[in-house]
């Protein structure tokens, strides 16, 4: 049977070796729009490498995770960053470890958001496909389009597979 993976809340300090958590909370703004709005300016960074690179923006519907789930795969962007932003107020989880040519698979954490809390991972980033164990779930999508390979997966063997249950 494979270890348990815990999952931990997602904080920024938590996060930030793998990236930015995107969210109100923590975060001053500005009155925009003759101030009938308040911009929270710059909560992360668009990433791009490559030439001809470009940052488009893109939806997703995510299919509601049975959990517990084996971790058994793992991606990363080697060209840019990538980002998602609930457009549904559920928790959902991720699975990350540190940018290295190979996953470190006895480093890899789990956070689950607060339900309205957004990430943004960093280039390089390994991380699992989205886990949204609680309700199907849409998002909006930031990342990277252009020439090159932008998506290397990595499949885990599985004696060191990790098993992920709610937390």
């Amino acid at each position: 049977m494979p270890d348990k993976l815990a999952v931990q809340p997602l904080t920024s300090a938590g996060f930030a070796p793998f990236g930015d958590v995107v969210e109100f909370e923590g975060h001053d703004s500005f009155p925009i729009n003759k101030g009938m709005a308040d911009r929270y300016h710059a909560l992360a960074d668009v990433e791009l490498a490559g030439e001809q690179a470009r940052a488009i923006i893109s939806l997703v519907e995510s299919r509601k995770f049975d959990l517990p789930r084996r971790v058994d795969h793992l991606e990363y962007h080697p060209l840019g960053s990538q980002a998602f932003l609930p457009l549904d107020a559920s928790p959902f989880i991720v699975v990350v470890c540190s940018a290295a040519d190979q996953p470190q698979l006895d480093k890899l954490q789990a956070f689950v958001t607060n339900g309205r809390q957004g990430i943004n991972y960093r280039l390089g980033t390994w991380h699992h496909v989205l886990l949204t164990p609680y309700a199907a779930m849409r998002f909006i999508c930031v990342d990277r389009t252009g020439p090159g390979d932008n998506c290397i997966d990595f499949f885990i063997p599985d004696s060191a597979q990790r098993i992920i249950e709610f937390p």
